[in-house]
């Protein structure tokens, strides 16, 4: 399999799109896909841009993508990688696709001189868990998530 990685351009906003909206499906979280192209286009390519996605392909074809940004460890007094999405599609699951993607992210939040590189991970996703575990990367257990989202964070706002 000849594998490249790529950064996505602005051209590419309707396959990042459907990237999410196939993603949010296999994590049964179609209902709360919000992304527009329009959305999109501002934040990985506006003036404040706030991600970014790198595509791996074979030829010219999308297979998987990341969708990541740069977040900040005041313990390190550094920035970190924060993977925000990585998504194989199924039948290219198994063949290195997920490795290459996260090695590719490696690299580059070493040559940014990042303190660490994260994601997180449905509980329910145990075949995502073993092979991040099995690449070294340890689940932070004593660590819970929490978010405001909608009407939540309007409320928080006023």
């Amino acid at each position: 399999m000849n594998l490249t990685i790529r950064p996505a351009t602005e051209k590419d906003i309707p396959v990042v799109l459907s990237f999410i909206r196939e993603l949010a499906e296999y994590e049964r979280l179609a209902h709360e896909v919000e992304a527009t192209e329009e959305i999109l286009k501002e934040s990985l390519f506006g003036s404040r841009a706030c991600a970014e996605v790198v595509f791996a392909c074979i030829g010219a074809e999308p297979i998987a993508f990341a969708v990541f940004f740069h977040n900040f460890s005041t313990f390190l007094g550094r920035r970190g990688l924060f993977l925000e999405d990585l998504y194989v599609k199924p039948a290219f699951r198994r063949r290195g696709v997920a490795r290459a993607l996260l090695h590719y992210l490696a690299q580059l939040a070493r040559e940014r001189k990042c303190g660490r590189l994260e994601w997180a991970v449905l509980k329910w996703n145990k075949p995502a868990i073993q092979f991040y575990e099995q690449l070294g990367a340890v689940g932070l257990n004593e660590w819970t998530i929490y978010r405001v989202t909608g009407r939540g964070l309007e409320q928080l706002a006023e």
